[in-house]
């Protein structure tokens, strides 16, 4: 039987189990649409194809599924590039589909032509260096061959976006049904240690304060439950990158809290003063997580790193032992050789003096002096964990105030944006991610800054009834610069300052819900009253903008 390359294409989506498409519809892919109208594929129209590109990298990265958007030729898929480029280096596997003038004008200037020729742009260029594929598709006789090609990339070992751009002519064409028969779902294959486990267990049973630093491939392995019931097991503390804050429960006992240079050192402290063993597991130690390659965080240990991907093994530092596997099939291997070795708990000597030492000050003692400008902003924070005790979604932009004041339970799901770090992206990201998880408390917390980039993409969620909470901290600045500008240019500031809109009119005139958090009077009025699971709101948390945390950045 024939059908149109866009029933192919839609049929394709299905056949990859994509339920959603997040773009913009434009005269190169009205073909496309029109097949979507009748599909199980729910289409998902923005206002900005950046968001569409974003809000697909959301819902694959709660679902971990692939997810798909979609743009017509020209600017409507230049828009999706910073997006794309997030899910290039979060690795997130979303299919783009755009667009492309008729093959037979190519080179002739068609309108928003980007195919390369006679001067016209070179879409494919553009995505080259950050899809794990791509192609332009000037013919069918291949197409099978394309989408296999593609879908191996796309949920291949090591996943990332994908770009089909099909001309409007090509939409159009008739091919046999019979190719979808032909495209094959890859199967992930196991993944072998490339060095025996008990090289690692000779490590552990020598320590006497080993400290795992967890990193976000134990959340992608779904190594959250055994990587606490080794911790548990064997008194063995834990820290995490930003990206997996929750793996353990935050504020238990064995969690020594986030590793970062924006962090409140705790970890650090720690790890320099007592450990003599880290077990890396699927961690980076890049910038952040490093304080900038700190070498007292590794001098005088013992180092062992265990991580899926092989490139990842002493890229930054030399470990002692290093394992290429699943995180999680090597630490259950490690907990069973351990246990039937009666290997006993460490002591927690050093860890509860340390723990003792780094109390926060008890109610009704003084507030820190570095901590009392942010005392809104931290209260938040801590009503958000105990309201929201399990199954909420938490998409940050902002990250340096979540990453000491945010408690992440093991049943939450915190998102920080640490692909590119592109502001305007909590918001699209949080309307993607809900769209999969529809029943989960959703939150996008971000500056007033990167809300102006992307606050339109609340009427998205306005248009569709998808619940969210848009948490804004207005200051009137642009923080980190100002920051920066302080630091480390004399106070010469120069254009990190702006002026706002009035939130509360604009949440009517988006027709939510606005809360202005102003005291911890209006905190405790907004979780004991408002709506935050099956409402829209806008939450404005008012600092003042002289007041930043006080680390160094790297420049």
């Amino acid at each position: 039987m024939n059908i149109s390359v866009s029933e192919l294409i839609v049929r394709y989506l299905e056949h990859l189990g994509i339920d959603h498409i997040f773009g913009m519809p434009g005269a190169h892919v009205l073909p496309i649409y029109d097949r979507l109208h009748d599909s199980g594929v729910k289409s998902v129209l923005v206002k900005h194809e950046q968001g569409a590109a974003f809000m697909a990298g959301g819902y694959a990265r709660v679902s971990q599924r692939p997810s798909a958007c979609i743009a017509t030729a020209g600017p409507g898929a230049t828009n999706l590039i910073t997006g794309i480029a997030n899910a290039y280096a979060e690795r997130l596997p979303v299919l783009v589909i755009t667009g492309e003038t008729s093959t037979y004008i190519f080179g002739r200037g068609g309108l928003q032509e980007s195919s390369g020729e006679g001067g016209a742009i070179d879409q494919g260029a553009l995505f080259a260096s950050i899809t794990r594929y791509h192609k332009l598709v000037e013919r069918t006789d291949y197409l099978g061959q394309v989408l296999n090609q593609a879908t191996r990339a796309l949920l291949g070992r090591e996943p990332g976006p994908v770009l089909l751009s099909i001309p409007y002519n090509v939409q159009k064409e008739q091919v046999d049904a019979s190719v979808l028969e032909r495209i094959h779902l890859p199967r992930q294959p196991a993944i072998r240690h490339t060095t025996p486990t008990n090289a690692l267990a000779g490590l552990i049973r020598a320590a006497h304060t080993p400290v795992i630093v967890a990193g976000y491939g134990c959340i992608q392995a779904g190594a959250r439950e055994t990587v606490a019931a080794f911790s548990e097991r064997f008194n063995i503390p834990v820290t995490t990158s930003l990206k997996a804050k929750g793996v353990v429960a935050e504020g238990t006992p064995l969690a020594l809290g986030c590793l970062g240079v924006t962090s409140n050192g705790n970890a650090y402290r720690y790890l320099v003063d007592h450990a003599d063993l880290l077990v890396f597991l699927g961690a980076g130690f890049n910038e952040r997580t490093s304080y900038l390659w700190d070498a007292k965080l590794l001098t005088g240990k013992k180092i062992a790193q265990v991580d899926r991907d092989a490139a990842q093994l002493g890229r930054v530092f030399q470990p002692d032992v290093a394992i290429c596997g699943d995180v999680r099939a090597v630490m259950e291997e490690l907990l069973a050789m351990l246990e039937a070795d009666g290997m006993p708990p460490k002591a927690r000597d050093r860890l509860d003096g340390h723990r003792a030492a780094t109390l926060p000050p008890a109610s009704g003692d003084a507030v820190p002096a570095e901590t009392e400008p942010f005392h809104l902003i931290q209260a938040f924070f801590s009503g958000l964990a105990r309201r929201f005790p399990h199954n909420a979604l938490v998409f940050d932009d902002n990250i340096v105030f979540a990453q000491s004041y945010f408690d992440v339970s093991d049943r939450n799901h915190y998102f920080p944006n640490s692909g590119i770090s592109s502001l305007g992206h909590a918001i699209p990201a949080a309307i993607g991610a809900r769209c999969f998880a529809p029943d989960s408390p959703t939150f996008a917390i971000l500056g007033d800054g990167g809300f102006q980039m992307c606050c339109m993409e609340m009427m998205t969620a306005v248009n569709y009834g998808i619940p969210l909470n848009v948490v804004v901290i207005n200051n009137g600045t642009l923080s980190l610069i100002r920051k920066n500008q302080f630091q480390l240019y004399g106070e010469r500031y120069i254009d990190c300052d702006f002026a706002n809109p009035d939130f509360g009119l604009l949440a009517q005139s988006f027709g939510v819900q606005h809360y202005r958090i102003e005291t911890a009077a209006d905190l405790d009025a907004l979780f004991a009253h408002a709506d935050l699971t099956g409402a829209i709101n806008l939450i404005e948390i008012l600092l003042d903008k002289h007041a930043f945390p006080r680390y160094l950045s790297a420049r």
